[in-house]
């Protein structure tokens, strides 16, 4: 049953990859075309707009690839190990990446929301970064958690 869970979360951890390449591919260039065209004072905008939303994209992906490990670990009985640990970890600065730079863009929803007199792109603006957020602290957390976990095992082991 182990097993079949994660094979599940694999696959799941590979399929999400295929969305954010389809925006990184098709919805990027048409914000950064649009960036372009509403604010044209600001010809660096587009630039801006490809590097911190495809640049996101880099621990995006990242996060991905050290998730996909931490399953193996499963796989592997390793799941107790300072591995998971550190990919957890990593998971975790991935996140707050992730987060830091969709908040550097969210002023250009701002402006946005301005331009198009709808205020609700901000909110908008904020799910990545609010998401991203919650998932570093998840990660966080089940970092300490798993840490502890090593720490007790660890104990028992020295008292048998």
């Amino acid at each position: 049953m182990e097993k079949v869970t994660t094979l599940f979360l694999k696959i799941t951890v590979i399929l999400l990859g295929f969305p954010v390449l389809a925006l990184c591919i098709f919805l990027v260039p048409e914000m950064a075309n649009l960036a372009a065209e509403l604010l044209p004072e600001f010809a660096f905008i587009k630039y801006l707009v490809f590097i911190a939303f495809d640049a996101s994209s880099i621990p995006f992906y990242f996060a991905l690839y050290q998730a996909f490990k931490l399953l193996r670990y499963i796989d592997q009985n390793k799941a107790f190990s300072d591995l998971s640990v550190k990919a957890l970890k990593k998971i975790k600065y991935c996140a707050i990446t992730i987060s830091i730079l969709h908040v550097l863009v969210w002023p250009l929803f701002y402006i946005f929301a301005e331009v198009d007199d709808a205020p609700g792109v901000i909110f908008v603006g904020l799910v990545v970064p609010f998401a991203s957020m919650v998932i570093a602290v998840f990660a966080a957390v089940l970092q300490k958690l798993l840490q502890e976990a090593i720490h007790i095992k660890s104990e028992n082991d020295l008292t048998v």
